[in-house]
């Protein structure tokens, strides 16, 4: 831990060395020496005007070419601790603050620090986890809705849909989940367990107060930012760095519309409280709690084939959404089955059909029966495929939405910096593409490897070679992924600090020597009509992309919200 924090102490004193290292210069003292140089030698080599054009007359010059900025005005800004401190605090600060009030709930304290990690990482990850969350939510409960009266299937599809965050298994003797399902013994099994996984992790005072943060900072200086002049790269690259963080507003947003059930240790005692009250058959007394449970909420890590799937934060539900799926259309089939034999008046025995009394939908004695009456009573007709039904169109759907809200934020960014004088590929602009397509890279790694995981999972005994295979290349996938996670969320927030420092007010990066060249790199001094209305044009449209797309997001998760089980 000590060598940690020094690793860190060390690498902090490195950079503010290389900041005030590049630091020296004042752009507009060394235009002027440049312009009063011309005139006094009549040498107008390196003046250019706004096209990067070579100018006749001093007075015409606007810009300067990358070898004439290197000779004359060194490398960068001076380093302003007030400039810094008030980008930092206006621009950044917020957002990390907002990270807080992501869903944890992990068992372990490095867990929910990975899954903030992963968050920041990749927000197309963290954008699919939620989407896929809510579209499975729907499909379940539509798929119940549409087929399924049978007593408890309320409390059925509200519990398997609370249960996405957890490794949901059933027992391998499916005798023991069809007698949950039919035992009407197992009636308050099902309701008291159904209230109590039944809590929301929604608006509280601090997640309402951080989003409220965020929001008000960011229309302030949004309105705050002048109106006539756009090569201010502080400013540009304040405004830039504000909408690549708004994914995260939609991000914390959707979880709390969506209220993850992801608290461990809450769930566990839910679980462990409501398993006094399963039967297996025939009540004559209770059963021993390792005699009950049909449905498991829990496992270790040899019993899974992702470490993730037991990692609460619903960051990591990429992880389970197949296995989640394929067991809850399990459990689906398991109820329809029962559904379709009382509404031809089956009873699990096979004896007459005793009449409905009272309240009571169907009567008891018609779901009771022995171990193998309930097994052949809740037979399913064919054994349901290891993929769901729809699943990729799901993981399509919630692909195209999280690639939309990463691509709408970061996209807005990218565009500000490349069309802030001089136009084209800046260090800043670079920095934004980086992590935008290392971040879908990440979320690509992640989904391939749960598909993989869930591919090899069809072999029990993992005797398929390609099964083998596809275990070890999850494996490999979801261990690069998080390496490159780590990387990627410290290089974004190294990059807006890079902003705020002055570290890219250089001449390499004010001249977009990456995508002009050195020979037509040039660094813009004093914009142009023409330049100030394309900057603003391209800045007004980053601004309408990166929040039409964040609130195009969280009005369509409100939107579907409205078919979730209740």
């Amino acid at each position: 831990m000590c060598l940690h924090t020094g690793s860190q102490a060390f690498s902090f004193l490195i950079l503010v060395y290389f900041v005030e290292t590049v630091a020296g210069v004042n752009w507009t003292q060394c235009f002027a020496d440049i312009r009063a140089n011309a005139n006094a030698t009549q040498n107008l080599g390196g003046l250019l005007n706004g096209n990067g054009d070579p100018v006749s007359n001093v007075a015409d010059a606007t810009a300067i070419s990358y070898s004439l900025c290197t000779s004359f005005c060194g490398t960068g800004e001076d380093f302003s601790v007030s400039v810094f401190s008030q980008g930092f605090s206006s621009w950044l600060l917020p957002y990390l603050a907002l990270i807080s009030q992501l869903p944890f709930g992990a068992q372990y304290r490095l867990d929910n620090l990975m899954s903030a990690v992963l968050t920041v990482g990749s927000p197309v990850l963290a954008g699919y986890s939620l989407f896929i969350t809510l579209l499975n939510s729907r499909w379940i409960n539509r798929r119940f809705r549409q087929s399924v009266d049978y007593p408890n299937s309320r409390f059925a599809v509200s519990i398997i849909s609370s249960l996405q965050q957890v490794p949901l298994t059933l027992h391998s003797d499916r005798t023991r989940f069809a007698s949950l399902v039919v035992l009407p013994e197992n009636d308050s099994w099902w309701k008291y367990f159904s209230e109590l996984v039944d809590y929301t992790h929604t608006w509280s005072i601090a997640s309402a107060t951080s989003t409220a943060w965020v929001v008000v900072a960011y229309i302030l200086s949004i309105a705050n930012s002048p109106s006539d002049t756009y090569v201010n790269f502080a400013q540009a690259g304040g405004e830039a760095t504000s909408s690549m963080w708004l994914w995260l507003i939609s991000i914390v947003v959707g979880w709390l519309q969506l209220s993850p059930k992801c608290d461990f240790n809450r769930l566990q005692a839910a679980y462990d409280r409501a398993d006094r009250y399963t039967r297996t058959d025939a009540p004559v007394a209770p059963l021993p709690a390792s005699a009950q449970r049909a449905l498991t909420i829990t496992a270790q890590e040899e019993d899974v084939i992702s470490p993730d799937e037991l990692l609460t934060p619903p960051v990591f539900n990429y992880s389970r959404s197949l296995q989640w799926a394929y067991i809850a259309e399990t459990i689906f089939q398991v109820f329809k089955a029962a559904s379709k034999k009382a509404q031809s008046r089956i009873t699990v025995k096979g004896s007459e059909w005793v009449s409905e009394s009272g309240d009571m939908a169907i009567h008891p004695d018609n779901r009771r029966g022995t171990p193998d009456q309930i097994r052949a009573y809740c037979t399913q007709p064919a054994h349901p495929s290891h993929w769901a039904p729809g699943v990729f169109t799901r993981m399509a759907l919630a692909s195209c939405a999280s690639l939309a809200l990463q691509w709408g934020t970061v996209g807005g960014a990218f565009i500000v910096e490349w069309f802030t004088p001089t136009t084209g590929m800046g260090c800043r602009s670079l920095g934004y593409l980086l992590y935008g397509v290392v971040s879908t890279l990440i979320w690509m790694m992640f989904l391939i490897s749960s598909i993989l995981a869930h591919y090899s999972a069809a072999y029990s005994n993992r005797e398929s070679l390609s099964a083998r295979v596809s275990l070890s290349f999850s494996h490999l996938l979801r261990r690069m992924g998080k390496l490159l996670a780590i990387a990627n969320s410290l290089w974004v927030i190294l990059t807006c600090i890079l902003q705020y420092s002055g570290f890219y007010d250089t001449c390499f990066c004010n001249s977009s020597m990456i995508s002009r060249g050195n020979a037509a790199a040039y660094v813009t001094i004093v914009e142009t009509t023409a330049q100030a209305a394309l900057a603003k044009a391209a800045w007004i449209g980053a601004l309408f992309l990166a929040c039409t797309t964040a609130s195009a997001f969280v009005a369509l998760v409100s939107l579907l919200l409205d078919t979730l089980p209740t």
